[in-house]
């Protein structure tokens, strides 16, 4: 049974949507960025109602219709108290206070077309910037107006996805690249490169952590599993038969891959 529907969302995303929206509360969030609107929006989730819309607040009259889009996902920090809506857009990222949609801050940059979701740990927001060059940037998210000379700690240019995101644990950021497969870990605290150790292949989903261990999936279907820290360790291969894009999922003790042709489940097994 549809409960609602909406029909009067859709811009020219040239491609098409890649932001996925997310849930806060009884809001239903998410990014329009297209070439021809570029603006965020929060929904009633029961009814479909718009609870709040916000135009992107940067001046885009100058910048080509193709460099407007955007398809990343936003992401809720701080506490439930002060929750902050981190919202990476074309040509900058945003902050909302995600009950009113207010604008609390926002940082400009150039880059547009950006895919991967911002993660965050230790006070900080990592967001990449960019599709064809993108940046890493470590974002301190308490300013107000805006903040783009004053609340950057430290970006990364060398070997960064535009397509799947980073992964954060123990003040440790892993990032794969699309092509190529090169994983780097960086200092979560400075941005220094760690390690860097080349896996071959292309990917789009995103690497996970679960245990010890980091997992990296590339698009024909090859995991590759890493131990976790400040040293590059391979601890073995797997293969499906299928491709994967999707980024997997860990509930409990089980992985949930999405390949291009089934759903599969893979269970720790050896207690």
């Amino acid at each position: 049974k549809i409960l609602w529907t909406r029909r009067d969302v859709n811009l020219d995303h040239q491609e098409g949507a890649g932001s996925s929206p997310i849930l806060f509360g009884r809001l239903l969030i998410f990014h329009c960025d297209g070439r021809d609107r570029q603006y965020i929006a929060a929904l009633e989730k029961t009814t479909g109602k718009t609870a709040w819309q916000v135009k992107r607040s940067i001046d885009l009259s100058k910048v080509p219709s193709h460099a407007r889009k955007a398809f990343s996902t936003p992401l809720l920090v701080g506490s439930s108290k002060s929750p902050v809506l981190v919202s990476p857009a074309a040509q900058g990222c945003y902050a909302y206070d995600p009950h009113t949609g207010r604008e609390l801050w926002h940082l400009k940059y150039k880059g547009f077309s950006a895919v991967p979701r911002p993660v965050a740990a230790g006070g900080l927001v990592y967001v990449i910037t960019d599709f064809a060059r993108p940046h890493l940037l470590a974002i301190r998210p308490g300013g107000r107006g805006d903040i783009t000379g004053s609340h950057v700690n430290w970006s990364a240019t060398a070997q960064m996805p535009s397509t799947p995101s980073p992964v954060i644990a123990d003040g440790l950021i892993y990032t794969v690249t699309d092509k190529g497969g090169v994983v780097c870990c960086l200092d979560a605290g400075n941005g220094k490169q760690l390690w860097r150790h080349r896996l071959g292949g292309n990917f789009s989903a995103s690497p996970i952590v679960a245990g010890d261990r980091v997992y990296f999936f590339d698009r024909k279907g090859t995991t590759t599993v890493m131990q976790r820290g400040r040293q590059a360790k391979v601890l073995g291969v797997n293969r499906l038969a299928d491709g994967l894009m999707a980024s997997p999922t860990v509930v409990g003790d089980s992985l949930y891959l999405r390949t291009r042709s089934g759903l599969y489940r893979v269970e720790a097994t050896g207690r």
